[in-house]
C-alpha cells in the first residue's frame, strides 16, 4: 500500500510500515515539514497515497475527503502517551492493512480498536 507519513510520525514508524511491505514516503523526505495541511493533502491526492498522521484536523471529511486520495489514517493517542504506545499502534495498523486496504476511507486507530468510516458514510 502507498502511504505518506506526516511529520509527527518518526523514522521508526516509517521503518515498521516498510518492514510490513508498504511503499512509505514521509512529509520530511519530501520537504513538506511545516507545510499547510492542504499542501500535504494535495501531495497525497497527486500520488494517490494514504496519509498516516496524528493530526486530528485531517478527520474532517468536508475539508479533507479521504476519497480524494488513497485514504486517511489518524493515529489517536492520549496526551502524553509513550513512544512505545505509538509504535504499538503503528504495528496494529500494519496488521490491519494486511487484512484490508484503507481504500479511500477514514480510519481512526486507537488503543484497542480501529474505526473505519468507508467512502460515502
Amino acid at each position: 500500500m502507498k502511504l505518506k507519513l506526516d511529520e509527527n510520525l518518526g523514522a521508526q514508524a516509517a521503518g515498521l510500515l516498510r518492514q510490513a511491505g508498504h511503499d512509505v514516503e514521509t512529509v520530511g523526505n519530501e520537504r513538506l515539514n511545516g507545510a499547510p495541511d492542504t499542501a500535504i493533502f494535495e501531495a497525497c491526492d497527486k500520488e494517490q497515497r494514504s496519509l498516516v498522521t496524528l493530526d486530528l484536523d485531517f478527520s474532517d471529511p468536508i475539508r479533507f475527503d479521504p476519497r480524494s486520495c488513497g485514504g486517511i489514517v489518524i493515529i489517536r493517542i492520549p496526551h502524553h502517551a509513550s513512544h512505545a504506545l505509538l509504535l504499538f499502534l503503528i504495528r496494529e495498523l500494519a496488521e490491519a492493512l494486511r487484512r484490508m486496504p484503507v481504500d479511500k476511507a477514514l480510519w481512526i486507530v486507537e488503543p484497542g480498536h480501529i474505526r473505519v468510516r468507508a467512502n460515502g458514510e
